[in-house]
């Protein structure tokens, strides 16, 4: 019979192994006791939990035990959960992430456009950790989080850049280690209302699509027109305050702009841009895309396993949030090639998580399996002569009893 690989290892052929290995190298990730598990079946093992969902090291520990004829196949190997819960500990979180970029960037590959096209939108989500990781993670007196920095691209559905910090850091102080892409368009929320790290934008010929908050004061230069009954109620150039607190002069003191826009429930935004060229319903459309990284968040939290925390250091919960993203990589990239099959992104996780170790093909989920042909029952002969004439005789009383019941 003609071999038939697991859907698990049509997911993780898109992995560029080759790049594993370098980062591996790169940081001696595999030196050291040769008991250790190693940097491949720990991210198999990992990948693993999080298409199933699982919750504790345990459970990983005897799901792939249950499969373990098909883990030769896919580079990995069964794995205790006390070799787990130390790799996680323990493995730089580096090696992760480079895979990560390197996925990150084999996904933007397909979305070619002008740099003025670009939207990017950054924003973070906090996740809830267990008093034990006190240590680092503390957020105020008996909470404990770590947040989640990330830079989106609606367009590819996909995220561009990942950084995990603990759940004080603000987020401005986070984007300000944010790499910034020359002339793309960026929209962002009240977080990172920062009119220093706005100049950094301005000056990198990048587009600032934001709020501004409802005290900020506002020198209108002009007024323009604006379509009447439309959301849009105002559109203003002008500049912000020219002086900051103790004095300091505004880095962000150009000629800029105002656009005040109605919500559905009736509340009134106002949406700040240095964009003095587009039309006030472009900057407002800008700003309303800013909800899709809440989608994603939603997703990845739903779908995947961040909410619960395999390990409590620092460096363990780094490695589980890189992994999810990994995997929600690996599912984008299966679906773009697989998109005729299933429509919808969550539906085709969903397949995917209910298939995972079975031997079939991606292509072939959702067609009902061939059953296998029955094999002919074999004749039943009786040789004994007083059996065969006792059958004769049961075989015609049976024949015989619908006339008597119908007389």
């Amino acid at each position: 019979m003609q071999h038939q690989n697991i859907v698990f290892h049509a997911l993780l052929k898109q992995i560029p192994w080759s790049t594993v290995d370098r980062l591996v190298e790169e940081h001696c990730a595999d030196d050291g006791d040769a008991r250790r598990l190693k940097s491949k079946p720990h991210l198999i093992a990992m990948l693993y939990a999080q298409f199933c969902g699982l919750r504790s090291l345990r459970q990983i520990e005897t799901n792939l035990q249950s499969h373990a004829s098909k883990l030769y196949h896919l580079g990995g190997c069964m794995v205790s959960k006390s070799a787990l819960a130390t790799a996680n500990r323990e493995r730089p979180v580096e090696v992760f992430g480079g895979l990560l970029s390197a996925l990150m960037a084999q996904l933007q590959a397909g979305y070619r456009r002008k740099i003025r096209d670009c939207v990017r939108l950054i924003d973070s989500t906090s996740v809830q950790l267990s008093s034990l990781s006190g240590r680092w993670a503390t957020f105020s007196a008996g909470v404990f989080g770590a947040k989640a920095h990330i830079i989106y691209d609606p367009d590819a559905d996909q995220p561009l850049y990942l950084m995990v910090t603990a759940a004080n850091v603000n987020d401005i102080t986070a984007a300000k280690e944010m790499p910034i892409e020359r002339g793309a368009t960026y929209v962002f929320d009240l977080g990172y209302y920062d009119y220093g790290w706005w100049a950094m934008l301005d000056q990198a010929g990048c587009r600032i699509v934001t709020r501004l908050k409802a005290n900020t004061p506002f020198e209108i230069v002009e007024h323009q027109s604006v379509a009447p009954g439309s959301s849009i109620l105002s559109d203003r150039t002008g500049h912000l305050p020219k002086r900051l607190a103790a004095s300091r002069k505004n880095p962000m003191s150009g000629l800029v702009r105002e656009v005040q826009v109605m919500i559905e429930t009736g509340k009134v935004l106002r949406i700040f841009t240095n964009d003095l060229t587009a039309s006030a319903q472009e900057i407002a459309d800008l700003y309303k895309r800013r909800w899709a990284i809440e989608l994603f968040f939603r997703w990845v939290k739903q779908t995947l396993r961040i909410n619960h925390f395999l390990g409590t250091s620092e460096n363990a919960v780094r490695v589980q949030i890189v992994i999810a993203l990994i995997a929600f990589l690996l599912l984008r990239l299966a679906h773009e090639a697989y998109k005729n099959i299933v429509q919808s992104p969550l539906a085709f996780a969903r397949m995917i998580q209910a298939t995972l170790m079975e031997r079939r093909s991606i292509a072939e989920l959702l067609q009902t399996p061939a059953r296998p042909k029955r094999e002919p029952r074999q004749t039943i002969f009786e040789f004994d002569a007083s059996a065969s004439r006792a059958a004769r005789r049961r075989s015609a009383s049976r024949a015989c009893a619908p006339i008597k019941n119908a007389a």
